[in-house]
């Protein structure tokens, strides 16, 4: 008999997982809650990349006589028109995603899984009598909520989760985002790129405070969005919020600690609506855990080692639900998929490599890394060095009127392997799957180089990069 696969959710780590074990002969049934296709479809990567590209084109709409191209009236927004565009996209994802798995023999039910006991699940859909399913291996990719901020419930009109923003039916004039991760930096470019006026609060003293992320990106994308006109209020917390006549009241303060908030220098700010975006918790209360011995740590994360094994055997757990300690992305979710299935149904050992996972961010400009920054790398005891080219060093750069930005490769010193790279700039998020290859392939900057990079295009930047670490400009 084949062995019997539960997946637990249908984000691309759920459905992931459940394809692999499916073309490895497991007799495989995927769980979903909700819609399939989980977060990253329905609330997160696929609707914000597609109101963000309505943003782009007004934006470009705007700047059109810089590049001597005329047109009669103003450029505008139809919020209806996007809404529905991004809502017909995300139909034809969730129902591509639907015949996808369908095809590979999964089984797909729609209601809510929990943990009884070893190999056992019960499976409630909230309409017929709960029923109860029997597996040789459980995956589980529950996937995350938004977190809402202290004191200051989400009501879906005053104060808003990111998913709740993506659905609005009307451009606000005006608001405030709450959280300057990826996120928040995301939404202030899109929301503000459609043309609302934007305020955006983070605690730490830079945006995008993600070990990951180089500084020096942090400071370029602090500009360009201050060109923007985008208010960024780095160091500051929000104290407190309360509705007004036309929106929200928000006091901010400096924050120096996080344990400790000042409570001098309050500064008001106001707007129609605010957007939280200072994080997510795991989606696994009523999951059961406990009932079959999946430990947690204290934010509620489920722990898994780099097979993806959770403390119970024959159960895996893969995705967001593994918490920010590793890396919650879409893409990270559908490796580690690939790993749990085959470790599940083939009892291999396969194991996740976190250290060329690459980020991608969509902010404008674009903001994408992979490996090491150079104070990480030092740490870690190598002898590096750090080399930078800039965008306004290319043609095509200069062709496209997109000359904002830089690249900077983090190599060791002597045998010149490639540790890391970090890029902002045009385009940056399709560049970074080059400088993933070579890490993942252990290449040294000599192999850049050596690369032929087509001209004019923004990927020459990695041989600027190259040939600066071999010292030959």
């Amino acid at each position: 008999m084949p062995i019997r696969v539960a997946v637990v959710g249908s984000g691309p780590g759920g459905y992931g997982a459940a394809v692999r074990a499916a073309q490895l002969g497991a007799e495989v049934t995927m769980v979903e809650r909700d819609r399939i296709g989980g977060v990253c479809l329905n609330w997160g990567c696929i609707p914000t990349k597609t109101l963000k590209t309505s943003a782009e084109h007004l934006q470009a709409a705007k700047e059109c006589s810089t590049y001597g191209v005329h047109f009669q009236g103003e450029p505008g927004v139809d919020m209806e028109k996007i809404l529905s565009r991004k809502e017909r996209v995300v139909a034809d994802q969730a129902s591509g995603v639907s015949r996808f798995v369908a095809k590979h023999g999964v089984q797909s039910v729609k209601g809510r899984a929990r943990l009884i006991g070893p190999g056992l699940l019960e499976i409630d859909d909230g309409e017929q009598e709960a029923w109860t399913m029997e597996a040789d291996r459980v995956i589980l990719a529950p996937g995350t909520h938004p977190t809402e901020f202290p004191g200051v419930p989400f009501d879906g009109k005053h104060v808003l989760s990111s998913s709740q923003a993506l659905e609005l039916s009307r451009l606000p004039e005006s608001m405030i985002i709450v959280g300057g991760g990826v996120v928040g930096c995301e939404f202030a470019t899109l929301f503000n790129g459609l043309g609302s006026r934007v305020t955006l609060v983070e605690a730490m003293s830079r945006l995008l405070p993600i070990p990951g992320v180089d500084g020096e990106c942090s400071k370029i994308l602090l500009r360009e969005l201050r060109k923007r006109k985008i208010a960024v209020k780095t160091g500051h917390a929000v104290q407190n919020c309360s509705k007004a006549e036309h929106g929200v009241d928000v006091g901010i303060a400096p924050f120096h600690d996080r344990a400790k908030q000042s409570k001098s220098g309050e500064e008001r700010l106001q707007a129609e609506l605010m957007v939280v975006c200072v994080g997510r918790k795991p989606n696994t209360s009523g999951l059961g855990l406990e009932n079959v011995g999946v430990s947690t740590d204290e934010g509620g994360w489920i722990r898994a080692d780099a097979h993806m094994q959770t403390d119970a055997e024959n159960i895996f757990a893969i995705g967001d639900v593994l918490g920010p300690d590793r890396v919650m992305l879409a893409h990270a979710a559908t490796a580690e998929a690939e790993i749990a299935a085959e470790n599940a149904v083939l009892g291999t050992e396969r194991r996740m490599r976190y250290d060329v996972v690459p980020g991608s961010i969509y902010t404008r400009p674009e903001v994408a890394n992979v490996g090491l920054t150079e104070e990480q790398a030092r740490e870690a005891g190598w002898d590096v060095r750090s080399d930078t080219a800039l965008y306004r060093s290319l043609g095509r750069a200069h062709a496209s009127g997109d000359i904002s930005g830089q690249g900077t490769m983090i190599s060791e010193r002597n045998g010149g392997r490639i540790l890391g790279v970090h890029l902002i700039g045009s385009h940056a998020t399709e560049l970074i799957a080059e400088a993933t290859l070579a890490l993942n392939q252990g290449c040294t900057v000599e192999d850049i180089s050596r690369s032929i990079h087509p001209h004019p295009t923004n990927s020459e930047i990695f041989r600027e990069i190259a040939q600066k670490a071999l010292d030959r400009v």
